[in-house]
């Protein structure tokens, strides 16, 4: 019999709509023999059911059902393609939870932590994983500039503790530049996160689930055209991305070891992400992704097809992971 699979898309922070483009990709890919699937577009005004002819049916929060023509429909499983909050920040994580629903990301505390930045990095310091040097500050806190250039040096990166796509992000120069560059990325969070630069190749990795195993996917390497990997870069074609990455051997294995470690230390499941930069031979740990882009210019899927994993095996895969758990 086939299952009712839910996959959640939109959201209520800045990437929406690049959520609603990895939830119709998600839509399109798996297998209808298999799934009856269904679009749930999730924002702060609506839950809604979005059928094919794009009417809309209200989403029961109590149990995550809806009626539809006066049919109650049920699902067996969520697919989680909400990027920012609040598919990759726990709340939907423990919202599922809460009612019984099984979802294919990983479980509220894991995403709540890694949403964090400077939570995450505080978390996995103890455990020998390098980060660059950073400097936090809260909304309504003294602006020092000179402490934090003393701290992180310039040039650095100053961006918004829980936002992801690059939105609210900026590469400062100049002291004279650093406090509107704070300012922007207060207008996506009230925390934000002041990073050295580090000046080495980046690279993007992978680590997912898949049949039962914990697998490191061929790592990519980011190239942008831009000054940093920012939204242009990721979204709009102003980079490449070199899949599988032009490193040696010794870094392809430092990366693979400390991203897998990663993903066990914090206990994770479903799909990650993760983005180091090389420094002095070593990678250094930016950021880890919980729900990452699924859109065919993402590069997850990228990575899923550079290890033979078609969209709809990595997609299937996570839902019938995430029904066995």
């Amino acid at each position: 019999m086939k299952k009712n699979i839910a996959i959640i898309m939109g959201g209520y922070s800045s990437e929406y709509k690049i959520s609603l483009k990895s939830g119709n990709v998600v839509y399109d890919a798996l297998d209808k023999e298999s799934y009856n699937t269904y679009r749930i577009h999730i924002f702060k005004n609506k839950w809604v059911y979005v059928n094919d002819t794009n009417e809309e049916f209200e989403i029961d929060k109590n149990d995550f059902s809806v009626l539809v023509n006066d049919t109650k429909i049920t699902f067996d499983c969520v697919f989680n393609a909400i990027h920012g909050a609040p598919g990759e920040d726990g709340y939907m994580q423990a919202y599922f939870k809460l009612i019984g629903m099984p979802q294919t990301s990983c479980n509220m505390y894991q995403a709540a932590l890694t949403f964090n930045k400077r939570d995450l990095l505080a978390t996995l310091k103890p455990h020998g994983i390098k980060t660059a040097e950073s400097y936090c500050l809260n909304l309504g806190d003294t602006i020092n500039e000179t402490a934090i250039i003393a701290k992180v040096g310039l040039p650095c990166f100053v961006k918004a503790n829980k936002a992801g796509s690059s939105f609210g992000i900026s590469k400062v120069y100049k002291k004279e530049n650093l406090k509107a560059a704070i300012e922007n990325s207060f207008k996506e969070d009230n925390e934000i996160i002041i990073e050295q630069f580090l000046d080495g190749v980046e690279v993007s990795v992978g680590v997912i689930s898949y049949k039962g195993e914990t697998i490191v996917l061929p790592i990519t390497e980011i190239v942008s055209e831009n000054d940093f990997f920012d939204y242009q870069a990721k979204y709009e074609g102003k980079s490449q991305e070199i899949t599988p990455a032009r490193i040696s051997k010794d870094y392809q294995q430092k990366t693979e070891i400390v991203a897998k470690k990663i993903y066990k230390i914090l206990g994770m499941s479903g799909f990650s992400r993760s983005e180091f930069i090389f420094k002095n031979d070593e990678p250094y740990l930016l950021e880890v992704n919980t729900v990452p882009g699924l859109t065919k210019e993402s590069i997850l899927p990228q990575q899923a097809a550079a290890a033979g994993i078609s969209m709809q095996n990595l997609f299937g895969n996570a839902i019938e992971e995430a029904l066995t758990n």
